[in-house]
C-alpha cells in the first residue's frame, strides 16, 4: 500500500480463520459450534489451546451451557458461569481457572455474526417488547357459560379476576418463596431427556447472575408433591371444572400442572400442547408476552417433523427470544400472530391444537394446567391413535399432505415415494392456508389399516398403551353419562368398534348372550382385547401379529391340556377354558372356525406368512414351535419386530369362565399389608406347582429341524465340552443371541436407562449364558447342565392375578362381627407360556406385584419350597457368579423394558456406577436365600 509520508498507512488485520481452523475453515461458525456439542468438556478444553479461534469458539458460554446440561445427572448448583460449574462437576477446576482476575484473550482478525447475535440475546433489554394490548380478547368477569359457548376449543382469551382471592396472588413473589421454599429442588426446562433440578435458592442465584441466550426456567410438573402447600395457594378457577384424566391414579396420569418461573429472556418455545389438550395459564408475578397461531398454521422459522412408522413428532423451533428478534421482523402484517401482553393476576386460556410461544419480560411466576374435557377429548384420542398422517395434519394442517394428494377426500392408499419416506418433514410455505379444524374431518387422514392393539407406539405420546386402555375403561365405568362421547374417541383410539363387532359375532356363535351397555367396552391394560360378557371373558390375540398370536393360543392350550392331565392342583387356580378358534374376515364377512390347539387350520395354511414348523407334532403351534418363533425375533431390531407383526384379518381367540371377585391392579391400594403377604405365599406355592409340570418332550425330528435354523453344527468350543439336554441346548442358543444386539436396543429404550452403564453392558454379560448355570461332570469327564428347563408362565402382574373376597366371624362365633378378606383365587394369561429358567417368573412378580419389597419375596421364596440351584462358573479357577448376577442379566436382555421399570422404581439407581450396584440393589437378597 502506497501512503502519503505525512498519513499514517491504515493495517487491515489478517484474517485468522484459515491458519487458525485449517480445513474447518470452510464450515460456517455455527456448523463449527454444533460439532463441539457432541465432544465431551474435557476435550473441548484442550481443543481450546489448539488456536486462538479454536480458544473464541471453545469459550462460548451457550456452549458449556450445553456441554453441563448434557453431561449433569444430579441437582445442579450455577457457579457463576456454565464453563466454571462444568469444570467444578468434574472436579478439575484449578485456582488458575478459578481466579475472578484473570483476564480473558482477545484476538483481531476475527469477526462473527453468528457469535455477535448470540452474544446479543445474551444481553438485551427487553422493555421495548409489551404492548398495553394487543390482539387477544380480554374479558372480566366471564361465565361458565359464555366461556363454554364462545371460547372452549375454540379461540383464545385473556380473563382477568378469576385468582383475585388466591393466596399466591401475595405470596407467589421470589423473595418470599425464597424464604419458604429455599432448600426445595424444583425441576427446570432444557432441551434434554435428562431431568434436572436445582434448588430454589440456587435458582434465584442463577436468575441474578446468569446472561444466558435462552436461560433456564422452572418448569416443575412435580411441584405438589415437592412442596404440597403451594397447591392450597390457588384452586382451578370454575371455568375449568373438568379434567378426564383425572380417574387416573397419580403416577400414571400425564403431567397435568406445572409451576412456571424464570426471569428475562427465558420462555416456551414454539409448540402445540402434549395430547392437544388445552390449558389455562394464570401470571402471579411480571410480565409475560404470547403469540398464538390457529392450528395447522406453523410459525415462520419452525419445522415439524412426523415419523411415519410410529407417529412421533418433533418439532425444530428457535427459542422464544431468537423468534421475536429474528423471525418476527420479517413477518406481514397480515402474517403475524395473535399477541399479547400478560400482566400479573390475569390467566390465558389456550384452546387445544393452537400454536403458542411464550417470552418473559421480567422475572415471572406462573401456574398453568392442561385438561381434558368433552369439547377437546376427541381430539385428544386422535392424537394418540396410531399412525403419523394424521398427527401431521392437526399441527401442519394441509401442509402436511404431500403434493398432488386429494384434498377434498384423502386417500389412506397413496403410496408415492413423499408418503413411504422414512421421515416425513413439514415445512412452512409463504402462503398459509386455511383448513378445517374438526374431529371429523381430521379422522380422515387416519390409518385405518393400522391398529391400536398391533401397532408401534409413539414416544411423544402423553401415556403409554397401557394407560390409555386403562382411562378409557375407567372412563367408560365411571362416567356414564358421558359414554357416547367416550365410545367417539374410543373408536378412534382403539378401533373399538372394530372389536366389538367382531366379539359380537363370536357370542353369537358360541351361543353367549350379548353384552350389555356396560360388556360393550374392552377391559384390562394388556396388548389384546378382552371383554368380560355374562360368566364368560373373550380375548382376541392380535398382539405381534399373525404369527406370534397363532403361537400364544398354540402354547396356551398346550400347556392346559398337560396340567389337566396332571395331578397337580394348580389345575384349580387356572381358568377354565370353554373354547377356542380362529375369526377372520373374508368377504367383508366374520368367519369363525373352531380349534383346539391341534392340527393346522385351513385358513392358517392358506396365510403364507405363517410357516409350518411340526406337522408332525400333537401341537404345531406349541412349545418348540414357539422357541423357534422366539429364536427369530431376537435377532430382530425393535422396527423389525413391527414390521414382521403385519396386519391381518385372522384373529385367534379363546373363551375362558369369568371367576368371580377383582384383579389385584384394582386392588392392590386397599388390601392390607396382611393379604399382600397371602398373596406372596400363594404365588410361592402356585409357581412350584408350575416349575414341576412335565415339559413336552422334543422329538427327534423336530431336533432336527430346529439345530439346521439355530445353527447347532457351529458351536463354541466351550458348548462342545458340555452335554446338553435338547431342551437346554434351544433355551442357551436363544439367550446368547438376545445379547448380541443389546447395547443398540437400549439405547432405542433410552431414559430412564443411565447411558454410563448402556456402555458397559457386553462387559457385564456372560460370554455364553451357559456358563451361569450348575455344571457337573459326568463320568466321561464331560460337563453337564443339572439344571433342565421348566414350564414359566414369564407375565405374572397385576392384571393377571385374581382375589376374591371371604368373611368369616371372630374367633368362630356367630354373635361376633364378621371380616372380609381378599385372597388370592386365580392366575390368568397363560398366553406368553415359554420354556425357561424358573429364575424368569420372579421377574415381573417381584418388580410389578411387590414394587422390590423384599419381605414379600422372601415370603415367596419360602413358600416355592424348591431350589432354584446355585449357578456355579464350569471352570473352579474362575469367580462363582452369584444367582443375584444371573437375574440381573435375564433383565438386560429381556424383551421388554424390564430396565425401564427398574430404573423407574429405583430412581436412585440412575446415578449407579457399575451393573454390579445395581444387581446388588435389586436382586442382592436372592443369594441370601440360595
Amino acid at each position: 500500500m502506497e501512503v502519503d509520508a505525512n498519513s499514517q498507512a491504515q493495517v487491515v488485520p489478517r484474517d485468522r480463520r484459515p491458519d487458525a481452523l485449517g480445513g474447518f475453515h470452510v464450515l460456517p461458525d455455527e456448523i463449527v459450534c454444533s460439532i463441539l456439542t457432541l465432544l465431551s468438556p474435557r476435550d473441548v478444553a484442550r481443543l481450546a489451546c489448539a488456536s486462538s479461534v479454536m480458544y473464541i469458539l471453545c469459550n462460548e458460554e451457550p456452549l458449556w451451557m450445553n456441554l453441563c446440561l448434557n453431561n449433569e445427572n444430579r441437582e445442579l448448583q450455577y457457579k457463576g458461569s456454565w464453563k466454571r460449574t462444568t469444570l467444578n462437576r468434574l472436579q478439575v477446576l484449578s485456582k488458575c481457572d478459578d481466579d475472578p482476575y484473570r483476564r480473558p484473550l482477545h484476538f483481531d482478525g476475527f469477526n462473527s455474526l453468528f457469535l455477535y447475535k448470540r452474544l446479543y440475546r445474551c444481553y438485551t433489554q427487553l422493555n421495548g417488547f409489551a404492548f398495553d394490548q394487543g390482539n387477544v380478547e380480554r374479558k372480566t368477569d366471564i361465565s361458565p357459560d359464555e366461556f363454554l359457548k364462545q371460547y372452549d376449543a375454540h379461540k383464545p382469551v385473556l380473563i382477568s379476576g378469576l385468582a383475585d382471592t388466591w393466596a399466591a396472588r401475595k405470596t407467589w413473589t421470589p423473595e418470599q418463596l425464597l424464604l419458604k421454599y429455599g432448600t426445595t429442588p424444583f425441576r427446570i426446562s432444557q432441551r434434554s431427556a435428562k431431568k434436572l433440578s436445582m434448588k430454589f435458592e440456587d435458582y434465584v442465584s442463577y436468575m441474578q447472575e446468569q446472561h444466558d441466550e435462552d436461560p433456564l426456567y422452572i418448569f416443575d410438573d412435580n411441584f405438589g408433591e415437592v412442596a404440597p402447600d403451594l397447591l392450597k395457594d390457588y384452586n382451578v378457577p370454575n371455568l375449568f371444572p373438568d379434567d378426564y384424566f383425572d380417574v387416573l391414579a397419580n403416577d400414571q396420569r400425564p403431567p397435568f400442572r406445572w409451576l412456571i418461573i424464570g426471569p428475562e429472556r427465558s420462555g416456551a418455545s414454539w409448540h402445540v400442547d402434549p395430547a392437544l389438550t388445552s390449558a389455562w395459564n394464570t401470571l402471579l408475578c411480571g410480565r409475560k408476552r404470547w403469540a398464538l397461531y390457529p392450528p395447522g398454521r406453523v410459525p415462520l422459522g419452525v419445522t415439524v417433523h412426523v415419523n411415519d412408522e410410529d407417529g412421533d413428532v418433533d418439532i425444530e423451533t428457535p427459542s422464544s427470544l431468537q423468534w421475536w428478534l429474528e423471525f418476527y421482523p420479517l413477518l406481514a402484517d397480515e402474517d403475524k400472530p395473535i399477541e399479547c401482553t400478560q400482566l400479573p393476576g390475569e390467566t390465558i386460556y389456550v384452546p387445544t391444537g393452537w400454536w403458542h410461544c411464550v417470552l418473559n419480560l421480567e422475572t415471572t411466576i406462573a401456574v398453568t394446567q392442561n385438561y381434558v374435557n368433552s369439547k377437546n377429548f376427541e381430539f385428544v384420542c386422535l392424537d394418540m391413535a396410531p399412525g403419523y398422517q394424521h398427527k401431521g395434519v392437526c399441527r401442519a394442517g394441509l401442509l402436511a399432505l404431500s403434493e398432488g394428494h386429494n384434498r377434498e377426500f384423502p386417500s389412506m392408499d397413496d403410496n408415492d415415494n413423499e408418503v413411504s419416506r422414512k421421515e416425513k418433514r413439514v415445512k412452512t410455505d409463504d402462503h398459509m392456508e386455511e383448513f378445517c379444524y374438526d374431529i371429523n374431518f381430521l379422522t380422515m387422514f387416519l390409518d385405518k389399516d393400522r391398529d391400536h392393539y398391533n401397532s408401534l407406539w409413539s414416544t411423544s405420546n402423553c401415556i403409554g398403551q397401557r394407560e390409555l386402555r386403562d382411562w378409557l375403561w375407567k372412563l367408560w365405568i365411571g362416567k356414564p353419562g358421558l359414554r357416547d362421547l367416550i365410545w367417539k374417541g374410543a373408536c378412534i383410539a382403539l378401533h373399538a368398534d372394530k372389536w366389538s363387532n367382531c366379539m359380537e359375532e363370536l357370542c353369537a356363535f358360541h351361543n353367549i348372550s350379548l353384552p350389555v351397555d356396560e360388556e360393550k367396552f374392552p377391559v384390562g391394560t394388556g396388548s389384546n382385547p378382552v371383554y368380560l360378557v355374562a360368566d364368560n371373558v373373550v380375548k382376541i390375540f392380535v398382539e405381534d401379529g399373525l404369527e406370534a398370536s397363532i403361537h400364544a393360543l398354540g402354547t396356551e392350550l398346550e400347556f392346559y391340556s398337560i396340567m389337566q392331565r396332571s395331578d397337580s392342583t394348580l389345575k384349580h387356580h387356572v381358568p377354565n377354558i370353554l373354547a377356542s378358534g380362529i375369526v377372520f374376515i373374508e368377504n367383508g364377512e366374520y368367519k369363525i372356525v373352531p380349534w383346539d390347539g391341534k392340527g393346522v387350520p385351513d385358513v392358517i395354511t392358506k396365510n403364507s406368512t405363517i410357516q409350518e414348523i411340526f406337522s408332525d407334532t400333537e401341537y404345531p403351534f406349541g412349545i418348540w414351535s414357539k422357541k423357534l418363533f422366539e429364536y427369530r425375533k431376537a435377532d430382530m431390531s425393535l422396527d423389525e419386530l413391527v414390521v414382521s407383526g403385519g396386519q391381518t384379518n385372522i384373529w385367534p381367540y379363546i373363551i375362558t369362565k369369568r371367576c368371580k371377585g377383582k384383579i389385584f391392579a384394582d386392588l392392590r391400594d386397599t388390601l392390607s399389608y396382611k393379604e399382600i403377604s397371602n398373596l406372596a405365599s400363594f404365588l410361592g406355592r402356585q409357581l412350584h406347582h408350575l416349575h414341576v409340570l412335565p415339559v413336552t418332550p422334543l422329538n427327534d425330528s423336530a431336533y432336527l429341524q430346529m439345530g439346521k435354523e439355530l445353527g447347532f453344527n457351529h458351536e463354541n468350543d466351550f458348548n462342545e465340552k458340555i452335554n446338553l439336554p435338547k431342551s437346554s441346548k434351544v433355551f442357551f442358543t436363544i439367550l446368547n443371541r438376545k445379547k448380541k444386539d443389546v447395547s443398540s436396543r437400549l439405547t432405542k429404550w433410552g431414559y430412564p436407562i443411565p447411558s454410563a452403564l448402556i456402555e458397559k453392558v457386553n462387559e457385564y454379560l456372560p460370554n455364553d449364558f451357559v456358563e451361569l448355570h450348575s455344571l457337573f461332570k459326568d463320568k466321561n469327564g464331560l460337563f453337564q447342565v443339572r439344571n433342565s428347563c421348566s414350564w414359566v408362565h414369564t407375565d405374572i402382574m397385576d392384571d393377571n392375578i385374581h382375589l376374591e373376597q371371604c368373611s368369616s366371624g371372630v374367633n368362630g362365633s356367630n354373635n361376633d362381627k364378621e371380616i372380609s378378606s381378599w385372597y388370592p383365587s386365580y392366575i390368568y394369561d397363560f398366553s406368553n407360556m415359554s420354556l425357561g429358567d424358573p429364575i424368569l417368573d420372579l421377574i415381573p412378580i417381584h418388580l410389578d406385584i411387590f414394587r422390590g419389597d423384599l419381605q414379600l419375596l422372601n415370603l415367596l421364596l419360602e413358600n416355592y419350597g424348591l431350589p432354584f440351584g446355585k449357578r456355579n462358573s464350569w471352570d473352579n479357577g474362575r469367580v462363582v457368579r452369584r444367582i443375584s448376577y444371573l437375574t440381573m442379566c435375564y433383565c438386560i436382555i429381556h424383551e421388554e423394558n424390564i430396565l425401564g421399570a427398574i430404573f423407574g422404581m429405583c430412581k436412585e439407581l440412575r446415578s449407579a456406577k457399575s451393573w454390579e450396584d445395581v444387581e446388588e440393589t435389586v436382586w442382592g437378597a436372592l443369594n441370601n436365600y440360595f
